[in-house]
């Protein structure tokens, strides 16, 4: 049993670092209103990049929340006037990251070393493997230019890694990107067809914009177009494993897990190979997956430790939302992604045995809050990939935040 993080009648105040405007922000303050602590102090983004940062007093706990959905802080952090253009996601990432060691005080419940990591796939998939969590083959995994890590430069680059990595199938993912932006699905046929599906839309004068709408590309040179324009912003590539399916659509599953523990899930189907929400994608039957893991001979608990492990390689980060991948068969699993800001699922409540019922994701964050104690930093000397257990809220002093 944790100590209580609050004592003697103290009550904490919470800050979160947000848009005002956006639905995360709003689901978050009735999360910690209905908890009976006051209305959260919400800092803009628009404001921290505009002034340099923000201040918190020593036990504020504040919560990053996404800076997404909104135009103004968009045009501050990739530097181009239409929200829709996919390109720009690694200056993207730079000015993100500069924001967020720029907010000074404070109890973090996420961990600027650990967002670092998370905003780049290639590093997290390379943190993932480390810690022997289950992950789908990438030549690209590690930091950029490390020597373990291949370079892509371009479709060419992309063509001989799939060549000599025997990679038919892959997927090809902006390395700072999130939402599927610029994510394209390449299936390749002998040696001359070559076909993509992404959410990118190619214009005649070779710009790219996110659409609602999937794409698919089978003219070598328009895949050719979009890798090259997207390959200066970093580019993380993955083998394509054959997913499970439910009902006659790919499945996979997002997994929030919370302080340590797998508390919600949500299973999301498609015909194509993206399975965002937002492209189309549909929410599938849970009870039908957990049923369909048992009738394979697999643990149902099984598949949510392995969310867990992945959430244990970023224990300084309260809550993220793992992307999990079941197997043809339903009996194996892998991690495809860990989104710091995975927690968007309203109205989802808690599943069972997980000490989230009757809970959204936001109301069991703030309960996760309430019940554990500050902690210092992780102890010198030890890689936090390799770390276990749940999470302990990130102290910081006065000066930008490091590790």
């Amino acid at each position: 049993m944790c100590e209580p993080l609050w004592t003697h009648g103290a009550r904490p105040r919470v800050a979160v670092v947000g848009n005002p405007e956006n639905r995360r922000v709003t689901l978050f303050t009735e999360a910690v209103r209905a908890a009976g602590l006051p209305v959260p102090r919400v800092v803009s983004w628009e404001e921290v990049l505009r002034s340099g940062g923000a201040d918190f007093a020593a036990d504020d706990v504040v919560r990053i929340d996404s800076p997404g959905e909104n135009t103004a802080v968009d045009r501050l952090l990739r530097g181009t006037e239409d929200p829709t253009r996919v390109e720009g996601s690694a200056r993207w990432y730079a000015h993100f990251m500069t924001a967020v060691r720029s907010l000074r005080g404070g109890i973090r419940l996420d961990d600027p070393d650990e967002l670092a990591v998370l905003f780049d796939k290639r590093r997290c998939h390379a943190v993932l493997t480390a810690a022997e969590v289950p992950v789908p083959f990438s030549p690209t995994s590690g930091p950029e230019g490390s020597a373990e890590a291949s370079t892509v430069g371009g479709w060419d680059d992309v063509r001989a890694l799939m060549r000599e990595h025997r990679m038919p199938r892959l997927f090809v993912k902006p390395a700072h990107g999130s939402s599927a932006s610029g994510v394209l699905a390449v299936e390749a046929s002998g040696t001359d067809r070559v076909r993509a599906t992404t959410s990118v839309e190619l214009t005649p004068d070779g710009r790219l914009f996110n659409s609602l709408k999937v794409h698919r590309y089978e003219r070598e040179q328009d895949i050719a177009a979009i890798v090259d324009a997207l390959a200066p912003d970093g580019l993380h590539l993955e083998r394509w494993l054959p997913k499970a399916s439910q009902r006659g659509r790919a499945a996979d599953l997002r997994v929030v897990v919370v302080a340590g523990r797998a508390t919600h899930a949500v299973v999301r189907t498609s015909s194509s190979p993206l399975t965002n929400l937002h492209l189309g994608g549909s929410r599938g039957d849970l009870d039908v997956a957990r049923e369909a893991v048992e009738a394979a001979g697999a643990r149902w608990s099984d598949a949510l430790a392995v969310c867990e492990r992945a959430a244990a390689c970023f224990p300084n980060t309260l809550c993220v939302g793992v992307d999990l991948l079941p197997a043809v068969g339903w009996r194996r699993f892998a991690v495809g992604e860990v989104n710091a800001f995975g927690d968007l699922l309203p109205r989802l409540t808690g599943l069972p045995g997980s000490g989230a019922e009757g809970r959204d994701t936001y109301a069991t964050q703030v309960a996760a809050v309430l019940r554990r104690p500050p902690s210092a930093r992780p102890p010198a000397g030890v890689p936090r990939a390799r770390q276990a257990g749940p999470h302990v809220p990130y102290r910081t002093g006065n000066t930008h935040a490091s590790a």
